[in-house]
C-alpha cells in the first residue's frame, strides 16, 4: 500500500476539516500546508500530528517532490488557478466546492487535469453521507420502482454568525445560492435521479432581512430540471433562511416514495399505507464542515489511487456534470428564460 503525502492550499474552515479527515485514512498524511497568512509549522504538527511544513507560495509547495497529492481549500475564485498548477505539476488533486465560478474555468480545469494525467477528488462529498447512500440503496432495490418525480432542497442560513460569511456576500466569491452551497442538494438530486438533464427553468429571490443584506447576489433559488427520460426534478437552494439546517430530500416512484428517512413501497406486505416506515440512517443536519462525511470520501479517493482508477461519484468528470446544470440554472434565473442543455 502506497503512503500519500498531501499539501494543503489555503488554511481555512473546509482544511480545519480536511486535515484531520485526510490523516484518518489508511494511506495519506497532511506534510505541508500553503497558506497567505502566517502559520506557525510547530503549532500545525502539534495540533494534527507528524511534521508540517508551512509555504507562503503555491508553486513552491508543489514544487517539493515529496508532496504526492493537493488539497485545494481556497477561495473558489481561486480554485482554477490552483488545479491547473496542481495538475500541471503532476499532482493528483482534491478540490472543494464548488469547482469553480465559471463553465470556461471548469472546462480549463478539464484540459490541465487531462493532460496531466492526473486523478481528482471533488467535494461533493454528500454523495457519500448515510443518507444519500442508504437512499441510493432504496433505489437500487427497487422497493419505490422507476422515480418520476424527485426534490432535494438545501436550507441554511449562511449569515455574520458564519466566518465564511465575510467573503461569501460577494457575487465574485460566493456565486448564487446554488454554487456557494445548494449545489450538494443539486448534486445529490442527480446522482439519485439518474439520466440526463435536457431543460431548466430557474427563479430567484431574496430575503428582506438585514442579516443577509450584505449579500451581492439573491440568494434563495427554486429549479426545475426536466430528464431526457422524463422525470422531473425539483432543487430549492436557501442561504438566506432562518431555521435549523434541513437537507429535504422527496422521490415518487412507481411502487412508493421516500421522504427524508423515511419510505412507504408497494412491494412490501404488511406495512400500513396510513404511515411511513422509518430508515436507519444519519441525516445530513448539519453545515459545519467537521459533520461532514470528508474521511470516508477521501477513503475511498486514495484506495481508488492505489488502483490507478478514477474514485467513483465524485471524480471532475462526475463534479462537471453537476456544475454544468448549476450554471444553466443561475443563467435561467438571471434570464427569466429555460434554458436548455
Amino acid at each position: 500500500m502506497k503512503k500519500y503525502n498531501v499539501g494543503i492550499i489555503g488554511y481555512g474552515w473546509a482544511a480545519s476539516a480536511h486535515i484531520p479527515a485526510i490523516n484518518g485514512t489508511t494511506q495519506a498524511r497532511v506534510t505541508a500546508v500553503c497558506s497567505s497568512r502566517p502559520q506557525n509549522p510547530r503549532e500545525l504538527s502539534s495540533k494534527y500530528g507528524g511534521d508540517i511544513s508551512v509555504y507562503s507560495d503555491v508553486h513552491a509547495m508543489l514544487a517539493n517532490p515529496k508532496i504526492h497529492v493537493v488539497s485545494v481549500c481556497s477561495f473558489p475564485y481561486q480554485h482554477t488557478e490552483h488545479v491547473i498548477a496542481a495538475a500541471k505539476a503532476g499532482r493528483h488533486i482534491i478540490v472543494e466546492k464548488p469547482l469553480a465560478l465559471s463553465w470556461k474555468d471548469c472546462l480549463a480545469m478539464e484540459a490541465a487535469v487531462k493532460k496531466g494525467k492526473v486523478r481528482t477528488c471533488v467535494c461533493f462529498e454528500g454523495r457519500y453521507s448515510s443518507q444519500i447512500q442508504t437512499t441510493r440503496a432504496i433505489i437500487e432495490s427497487g422497493l419505490i420502482g422507476t422515480i418520476h418525480y424527485g426534490e432535494i432542497d438545501y436550507y441554511h442560513g449562511i449569515g455574520p454568525w458564519y466566518g465564511q460569511f465575510r467573503w461569501n456576500v460577494r457575487k465574485d466569491a460566493g456565486g448564487s445560492s446554488l454554487l456557494t452551497a445548494g449545489c450538494h442538494a443539486l448534486d445529490a438530486l442527480l446522482s439519485c435521479m439518474g439520466g440526463e438533464v435536457v431543460e431548466v427553468s430557474s427563479f430567484d429571490t431574496k430575503s428582506k432581512s438585514e442579516l443577509f443584506e450584505p449579500y451581492e447576489y439573491t440568494t434563495t433559488s427554486v429549479t426545475i430540471l426536466k430528464f431526457k427520460n422524463g422525470s422531473v426534478g425539483k432543487c430549492a437552494a436557501s442561504v438566506d433562511c432562518l431555521q435549523p439546517y434541513y437537507f429535504h430530500t422527496h422521490l415518487v416512484g412507481s411502487h412508493g416514495s421516500l421522504l427524508d428517512n423515511k419510505f412507504h413501497s408497494t412491494k412490501l406486505g404488511g406495512l400500513n399505507k396510513h404511515a411511513w416506515s422509518t430508515l436507519s440512517m444519519k441525516l445530513l443536519d448539519s453545515g459545519d464542515v467537521s459533520d461532514h462525511p470528508y474521511q470516508t470520501q477521501f477513503q475511498s479517493f486514495f484506495d481508488a489511487l492505489d488502483t490507478g482508477k478514477e474514485m467513483p461519484l465524485t471524480s471532475l468528470a462526475d463534479a462537471l456534470k453537476t456544475q454544468k446544470v448549476i450554471f444553466a440554472a443561475d443563467k435561467s434565473a438571471e434570464t427569466g428564460k429555460p434554458v436548455k442543455l
